[in-house]
């Protein structure tokens, strides 16, 4: 059985709507015995799990601690971004979700694994449609949600999902091998109409079993 290590929710998204996401994403690798998951709740304990090497782990976290009384209040030193780079060189897989991808230093050791970043989204949520990278109309899906948007480096990963909405259009998905782990990043969702979404926890799944070689 494989370990999966996740640290889900922050200020702005709670904490039993992520987990009860990721566990009907799971539902299916759980009951088989294939991948347990261990739920943390903040970034030390995060770290430390790193060193007992479980073959994911998600985050969907971002790095201000009190965005509101301390916004300038960081979790992520250099030090542990490095180590969550080494911890993905040497084999492990990451997931970058949602909030996972926010406030992180574009110029961190972090932020360059990922290969992309959040930038900004409207201050209200919006109806956003997510397609595959090649437009397979028929493979759409849409909900209210937070548009991310995003920079990405297109250039050296593989953009697999796009958003849509009346703001405009993003990159929504991507991945890529490094160094002997994997990494992938998706932006959606925000609100439990997209965390719930069967489409969503399809590609949730999806990219965690890939992470996670499973």
């Amino acid at each position: 059985m494989k370990r999966l290590v996740a640290l889900v929710g922050d200020f702005y998204h709670k904490k039993e709507l992520a987990s009860d996401s990721l566990h009907k994403a799971l539902a299916e690798h759980i009951a088989a015995s294939e991948i347990e998951v261990h739920l943390v709740s903040n970034p030390d304990q995060l770290i430390r799990e790193l060193h007992n090497h479980p073959a994911a782990v998600v985050l969907f976290a971002e790095d201000r601690v009190a965005p509101i009384e301390q916004p300038d209040l960081k979790w992520m030193t250099p030090a542990l971004s490095d180590q969550i780079v080494q911890y993905v060189e040497n084999g492990g897989g990451w997931l970058a979700w949602h909030s996972g991808l926010a406030s992180y230093p574009p110029d961190s050791s972090y932020t360059q694994m990922l290969r992309g970043y959040f930038l900004s989204h409207p201050e209200q949520n919006k109806q956003v449609s997510y397609a595959p990278a090649d437009d397979g109309q028929q493979d759409r899906f849409s909900f209210v949600d937070e548009h991310y948007f995003v920079r990405c480096d297109e250039e050296n990963t593989e953009v697999f999902l796009r958003s849509f909405s009346e703001d405009g259009e993003s990159i929504a998905g991507w991945r890529h091998p490094y160094g002997a782990g994997r990494v992938s990043c998706v932006t959606p969702a925000h609100r439990e109409e997209g965390l719930l979404h069967s489409e969503f926890l399809s590609l949730l799944r999806r990219e965690i079993s890939w992470i996670a070689d499973i």
